[in-house]
């Protein structure tokens, strides 16, 4: 390669291993729409070639999410300001890290609202029985059989043990289903703080989020030895998966630099020294001189 080359033009290249990479931006874009401004601006200046140019008679706008660069009629059809606007005016979007980990704690958010849900659900069910343990028996079994069959285990097997367990649980004394209750509103709790937390993107809710589900590992695994099911192994993976990128993605704990890594990396992806990294004449050959 030439010395000084900063790199071949996306696209151009054929590149030397594959490596498949997901773009949230392109994504985000597909849903939302792109990110451009000074559409209805009436002339450009040379500051605004960034985020936007005119090239034979055509001026081209970039998107501040995905860097699309989209044609639009010289001069516009609507126009409504002297100038596109300046760089303070401009609300920069989300991309690169940080666009990422908006989405990723997001779902894992989401996830953890849906077992707040089951949880919440199954501890006002325990408080139920415990009360009206004779008249709401029959629904209990209905409801808990329900929800055990739509998150994919089975409802009963072939010698009754799941039925059996069921009423061994609801044999037992009052003040043993009081604490069971107790036990799931609690972890119900737990999740909830972590959905918040993580839906907000706050650090602390990702720390508290990884030793939440590194703990329950060992009580997901016990649940396998004793019994395979689809829904058993989703959620082992999805689990291992979440560890995996808390542990590597957000380098909780020191991994991989740590949190001041981790917050350089986020920084490189932000604001307009981004947009100046990624714009066209960065990928510009070098003079001559230069490539020699």
């Amino acid at each position: 390669m030439p010395h000084g080359h900063r790199g071949a033009i996306p696209g151009v290249a054929k590149p030397q291993h594959f490596r498949p990479r997901f773009h949230y931006e392109l994504l985000v874009c597909g849903l939302r729409g792109h990110e451009l401004v000074g559409t209805d601006a009436a002339a450009l200046r040379p500051e605004d070639a960034p985020i936007a140019r005119e090239m034979d008679g055509t001026r081209w706008h970039r998107c501040l999410r995905c860097d699309s660069w989209l044609p639009f009629p010289h001069p516009p059809e609507s126009v409504a300001r002297v100038h596109p606007p300046d760089r303070d005016e401009i609300a920069l979007p989300l991309r690169g890290r940080p666009l990422r980990d908006k989405i990723v704690l997001r779902a894992i958010a989401i996830d953890r609202a849906v077992h707040f849900v089951v949880l919440a659900a199954l501890a006002v069910a325990v408080l139920l029985v415990a009360e009206n343990e004779s008249d709401l028996r029959d629904e209990f079994y209905a409801v808990l059989g329900a929800i055990h069959g739509v998150v994919g285990g089975p409802t009963r097997d072939s010698d009754g043990s799941f039925v059996h367990r069921i009423d061994d649980l609801l044999s037992l004394p009052r003040s043993k289903l009081h604490l069971i209750a107790l036990a799931l509103a609690s972890y119900a709790l737990l999740e909830l703080v972590e959905a918040v937390g993580l839906w907000l993107q706050r650090r602390w809710a990702e720390y508290l989020t990884l030793i939440a589900t590194t703990v329950f590992i060992p009580l997901e695994l016990y649940e396998l030895s004793r019994g395979i099911s689809a829904f058993k192994v989703i959620a082992l993976i999805v689990n291992l998966a979440v560890i995996a990128y808390l542990l590597w993605a957000k380098r909780l704990f020191g991994i991989r630099g740590g949190g001041a890594a981790e917050e350089a990396d986020r920084e490189r992806d932000m604001g307009w020294g981004s947009l100046e990294r990624t714009a066209p004449e960065a990928y510009a050959m070098p003079p001559a001189e230069e490539r020699l």
